[in-house]
């Protein structure tokens, strides 16, 4: 027997589709996420914040869908003294596009920054790439399926290598499914190599481990 998905995932899957929550300024909220992580993801007009705080709380915090959700005094009220505040990442959407792997799994690579990273925050991690670099799949934020990427310091991206990278990990699953990737907004390469392999900006998230 599984455990049921957490609600989070149908608001994300829906956006994946085009549709999103009304734009009206309010605020959804879920229960926290496994693994004692909560999170505050805004959409155009509208939060979905997954958190042990009831909504009263929330909404006394300041929380709104009008950016409210993702300020840092916001963001320390959800975490609390001492609590855990990840970086305000944008949400990106694309479909894998299936087929035959273009990327090698990779064994060995435990002691990768990135690697360690993703293992510390998602679950399933696995490892593909080669020379140009590496990328991880995983169960992420609220199950969903989740991609990174980090290239060999040797291939800059300045010659493309990003992007035919992320083109290449669209194989590695069946031709459909949604993948996301969290991608900070301050890091332009990335966000242009995401974008120009197909990604769409979804909306924006923030994760955090309160210390309750």
């Amino acid at each position: 027997m599984t455990d049921a998905p957490h609600p989070l995932l149908t608001h994300l899957l829906a956006a994946a589709e085009g549709r999103f929550p009304p734009a009206d300024g309010g605020v959804t909220v879920l229960p926290p996420l496994p693994g004692g992580l909560e999170c505050s993801v805004a959409f155009t007009g509208h939060a979905v914040i997954a958190t042990a705080q009831d909504a009263h709380r929330v909404a006394a915090a300041g929380a709104d869908g009008f950016g409210g959700s993702l300020a840092p005094r916001f963001l320390l009220h959800l975490a609390g003294p001492g609590g855990w505040i990840g970086v305000t990442d944008a949400t990106l959407t694309a479909r894998a596009t299936g087929g035959p792997p273009r990327l090698d799994t990779l064994h060995h690579h435990d002691d990768h920054p990135r690697v360690r990273f993703a293992r510390s925050l998602r679950s399933r991690v696995t490892v593909h790439g080669d020379e140009r670099g590496l990328v991880t799949l995983a169960e992420g934020l609220a199950g969903r399926r989740e991609l990174s990427i980090e290239l060999d310091p040797t291939h800059p991206d300045g010659h493309g290598h990003g992007r035919s990278l992320l083109r290449d990990a669209l194989t590695l699953l069946p031709a459909g499914t949604p993948l996301f990737a969290a991608v900070a907004p301050g890091n332009a390469r990335s966000l242009r190599a995401f974008l120009a392999s197909g990604f769409t900006p979804v909306g924006s998230e923030v994760l955090l481990r309160p210390a309750r």
